[in-house]
């Protein structure tokens, strides 16, 4: 049995993808940029795609922009509104995705922005009165705050923080990547400014994206070398990967609450074998608390013990994937940011399930008995 439970770091493609993106890698391969009616009908596609993808979130096509991924519509987002409007402080969390953070972080090094934190518990819960009490003083903001955490799961009420980013005049950027094709985004309803989603989150294609920004936010592209995007952002558009986005989205949307019980279910499971099985394991931040935080996450603490340095490793030999935190810096040896942020204990292993459709209970079954096997064994 080979197991994947690293569904945050990236999906398997769904079959009924595949089959729509097909047709534009085989047959349908103009440049959406002609006119002739090779790129005419890609570009017909490119839209409909698009309708498709405002239609689910509930907003204009005009304030859909299709990228490379989430990392380039989040950079684009900070990047270009700071710019484009004259922004000069920017508040996010130290528990954000690299994406943000590093992308602030380089504004801040070039003092293009002042950058400001907000408070956080041992669990990483947000302080939003830390949040209204910042703005107060520098109404003029951008605030950048992911809706559900890439390592611990925990969901920020992005719709709380969103009316205090109104109250103050403040832009409000929620990276959603993980919630894209989880969760129900209502766009009229939420009111943030921006938000981004990256495919191969929800069973469709890598190196595809797109970045939501709202028609009161006019900000200047972060890519130039074109027209496409509706001078939004330079660049032949990835046709097919668009294809897919949209019926990867459409596919989620379609069976969500379905697939939601299900994965559900299977992270109850795991919470339940885990503490049944294993002496002295936890949870970190928010992630074993039901619908506080992800039902796909679930980041276990584990006990200390030589195993913990050569976990991931132990794991791939018993043919389980899985993640020790953010699979975007899985190659880097200095551990996870998130974790550091919270002040988790340095000798305590942490690693990272995450659950897809395509998961089963038998699964789950055997990864909790296999780690902790490989626990009893080394502490005995």
């Amino acid at each position: 049995m080979r197991v994947y439970l690293d569904n945050a770091a990236t999906t398997p493609l769904d079959k009924e993808v595949f089959d729509a993106m097909a047709p534009f890698m085989l047959e349908h391969f103009g440049n959406p940029s002609s006119i002739h009616s090779h790129g005419r009908e890609v570009r017909a596609a490119i839209e409909r795609a698009r309708k498709t993808v405002a239609g689910l979130l509930n907003t204009s096509p005009a304030e859909v922009f299709f990228t490379s991924g989430g990392t380039e519509a989040d950079n684009a987002a900070i990047v270009c509104t700071c710019r484009s409007l004259g922004i000069k402080h920017a508040i996010t969390t130290k528990l954000e995705h690299h994406a943000v953070l590093h992308t602030l972080e380089l504004l801040e090094r070039q003092e293009e922005v002042q950058l400001s934190y907000l408070r956080h518990d041992e669990r990483g819960n947000l302080d939003l009165e830390h949040l209204e009490e910042l703005l107060a003083s520098q109404p003029q903001t951008l605030v950048s705050v992911m809706h559900a955490n890439n390592e611990i799961g925990n969901l920020n009420d992005i719709e709380a923080i969103a009316e205090i980013c109104r109250k103050y005049n403040a832009v409000f950027h929620s990276d959603t990547v993980q919630t894209m094709g989880h969760y129900q985004h209502d766009l009229q309803q939420l009111k943030a400014n921006l938000i981004v989603g990256s495919a191969h989150k929800f069973h469709g294609p890598k190196g595809v994206g797109f970045l939501y920004c709202d028609a009161e936010t006019k900000i200047q592209p972060l890519i130039q070398g074109g027209a496409q995007e509706r001078n939004m952002r330079g660049g032949t558009e990835n046709v097919y990967g668009i294809i897919g986005l949209a019926k990867a989205l459409e596919i989620a949307y379609r069976d969500m609450a379905e697939h939601q019980q299900h994965i559900q279910s299977l992270k109850d499971r795991m919470i339940h074998q885990l503490r049944e099985q294993m002496d002295d394991v936890s949870f970190n931040g928010m992630s074993a608390f039901g619908d506080k935080s992800l039902y796909t996450v679930l980041n276990v603490s584990l006990p200390a013990s030589d195993l913990n340095e050569m976990l991931l490793f132990s794991l791939d030999i018993a043919k389980i994937s899985a993640s020790g935190g953010s699979a975007c810096s899985s190659g880097a040896n200095t551990g996870s940011h998130v974790l550091r942020a919270l002040e988790v204990d340095p000798n305590r292993g942490s690693i990272r399930f995450s659950f897809s459709k395509y998961n089963t209970p038998e699964e789950v079954d055997y990864v909790a008995e296999t780690l902790a096997k490989m626990y009893k064994k080394q502490l005995a």
